[in-house]
């Protein structure tokens, strides 16, 4: 399942981050859509807002349905028919909907068949893995090249940076029975976790039993192709977009610090990277440079930190695949100093 993420970019630096090739191959920046509620975080939960793609044709009759908006919409998915003036008196849970039923439950269904699928976006997911008398969490993301923190120009079309994780998602719009606002929700899809994680297994002696302990994961969406045809509901059918929802092995993981157990604390040390038996350290491991390196210049989940200081982001839809190993050195440019976060440590 997916039960935390985080998403820290701001939201001018998310949008940059999500620039495609529109029909004609010219480079587009998705319009943000309310952009003032969107708020960065390193750790988000089941009814906060996230980030989410979408075709614009949901929002406008007539537009292109290849192109595409962001928009800030709250996690857990309201269907249309609910009834009730209250959203929180629903009785089951919808943060997370299985592939293998989203077709057949009624809260699905009908949003999927009326092509209203999104891409979720963020840095990574939490998973927590029984340990002992208690869990321990790990972060999950794409793998990383090593000039994702190559620094740009004010003036540079393009950002460089962090590769967004991409999960497929379905949205729905609910108007409360008596008038007033729509709310605009989502669910993140879920698959059986991949079995063969050849290139973490070699690197990781505990990537195996975090697989076992977390038997679904969100449905990943690797590369442009993918989104396009996820996002473009009026060109790609239902039955045929579905075909996309499919295990992936192309995440890499590290363990992190209990202290992104509590929902409430929204610092980058929730992704610092840990050594397993030293707690009170936060230090870099194979799998965590690149994470390390992107927290170090960049702390945008922090309210003093202005829009001009962050890195500069490229687009993941534009630049080809990520490769298949562990990404860990830019984490430490993210954090402060080398090595060290720039929160402050606490006792896992």
């Amino acid at each position: 399942m997916c039960g935390r993420t985080a998403c820290s970019l701001g939201a001018d630096n998310l949008r940059r981050a999500c620039a495609y090739r529109d029909r004609r191959g010219g480079r587009r920046q998705p319009e943000w859509i309310r952009a003032e509620r969107y708020r960065p975080s390193y750790n988000k939960g089941p009814q906060s807002s996230g980030p989410v793609l979408l075709s614009r044709r949901h929002l406008q009759q007539d537009a292109d349905s290849s192109e595409r908006v962001l928009m800030d919409m709250r996690w857990g998915l309201v269907p249309s028919w609910f009834k009730k003036d209250d959203p929180s008196k629903m009785q089951f849970n919808t943060s997370n909907c299985r592939s293998d039923t989203m077709l057949k439950k009624s809260s699905y269904k009908g949003a999927l068949l009326k092509g209203k699928r999104c891409v979720v976006l963020a840095d990574g997911f939490y998973e927590w893995q029984q340990h002992g008398a208690g869990k321990q969490p790990y972060f999950i993301y794409f793998p990383q090249t090593k000039d994702a923190v190559a620094e740009g120009k004010e003036e540079d079309e393009e950002w460089r940076g962090w590769r967004l994780l991409t999960m497929a998602g379905i949205f729905d719009c609910w108007e409360p029975p008596a008038g007033g606002e729509m709310l605009y929700t989502y669910t993140i899809i879920t698959v059986d976790a991949s079995k063969d994680v050849s290139f973490i297994h070699h690197r990781q002696h505990w990537a195996l039993a975090l697989t076992v302990f977390s038997p679904r994961m969100p449905a990943i969406l690797d590369g442009d192709e993918a989104i396009r045809k996820w996002l473009d509901f009026a060109e790609v059918p239902t039955q045929e977009a579905v075909k996309l929802i499919q295990p992936t092995e192309n995440i890499v993981f590290h363990p992190v610090s209990t202290f992104v157990n509590s929902v409430r604390n929204n610092t980058p040390e929730c992704l610092a990277p840990i050594e397993l038996g030293a707690k009170k350290e936060v230090k870099a491991t194979p799998s965590s440079k690149v994470m390390l390196g992107w927290l170090k210049n960049s702390q945008e989940g922090s309210p003093q930190k202005k829009e001009n200081d962050l890195p500069r982001w490229t687009s993941q839809f534009i630049h080809s695949p990520s490769p298949k190993k562990t990404s860990a050195g830019i984490l430490q440019q993210w954090l402060g100093k080398e090595g060290e976060p720039a929160a402050k440590k606490h006792k896992a």
